[in-house]
């Protein structure tokens, strides 16, 4: 059996196409805790919680059955996860191919192994926070930067990153824009009214993801240009420096409804 055999075989499974549908709404419910952890800076200050990814894992875990719901969460992005590297050896078969066909396969396969990344580092920070360690995502990447600034030419390896994030989330505004999610999805059985909700969640949602990511972005630049490690301080650090520009109150509150209707859609 060949490896697009395999993945094949994988994707068509019905035990994992239901845990990677959990695995789609706990990464939904993250991107709403986050924006509402970020509602409530702008408007409240902080609760002592950080508006990231990590504030989110640390308002779960305080919730009835916070543990059991994490390790509920870890594996279904678990299984999504496995769902997009099964997506990648899919389209492994036209790497060899020639022109588009080829350009189209490097981009699913590209597309597919970032998310497949994205999937799995979240679903560590949940088994972390389940298991006690509570350390922040603004922390963690702070020590990593730090490490990787000792190794050869990590200034610019940093700065590498911290473009890349910049691209990912201009990609992620311009695909708001013109609405290319909607080949995500098919919309083919649904009611007009909810193929409108889509749409609109999507061309919000897009654009706000891709605006916090170009601040995480921006803070790694930043870093590596100081050589200071404690500047790459994550969607927390994008957040809180949002409040120090003018209208900071305003724009954050902007961001944070387009990570919320990032996570409905």
């Amino acid at each position: 059996m060949t490896a697009q055999d395999t993945a094949r075989k994988a994707g068509d499974s019905d035990a994992l196409e239901h845990l990677a549908r959990v695995g789609l709404v706990a990464y939904g419910l993250v991107h709403l805790l986050v924006a509402w952890l970020a509602l409530q800076l702008a408007w409240f200050g902080s609760n002592g919680e950080s508006a990231d990814q990590s504030g989110a894992m640390a308002t779960l875990v305080e919730a009835p059955l916070g543990k059991p719901l994490l390790w509920v969460l870890a594996l279904g992005l678990i299984a999504l996860a496995a769902w997009q590297a099964a997506e990648v050896l899919r389209w492994r078969s036209g790497w060899s191919a020639s022109g588009k066909q080829r350009t189209k396969a490097l981009r699913k396969s590209g597309n597919a192994l970032i998310k497949a990344i994205i999937y799995v580092t979240v679903a560590v920070l949940a088994i972390r926070f389940a298991t006690g360690d509570r350390k922040s995502s603004s922390q963690s990447q702070q020590e990593t930067t730090a490490g990787v600034f000792g190794w050869p030419g990590g200034q610019w390896l940093v700065g590498l990153a911290g473009l890349i994030l910049i691209g990912v989330g201009a990609w992620h505004i311009r695909k708001g824009i013109n609405k290319h999610f909607l080949k995500q999805i098919d919309t083919s059985g649904c009611a007009p009214k909810a193929v409108t909700l889509v749409t609109r969640l999507g061309q919000i949602g897009f654009p706000g993801k891709g605006i916090a990511l170009g601040g995480v972005g921006g803070l790694l630049v930043w870093a590596a240009v100081t050589f200071d490690p404690s500047k790459a301080r994550g969607l927390d650090g994008a957040v809180n420096g949002a409040l120090e520009l003018p209208f900071g109150r305003i724009l954050l509150t902007v961001v944070a409804m387009g990570v919320a209707a990032f996570g409905a859609f």
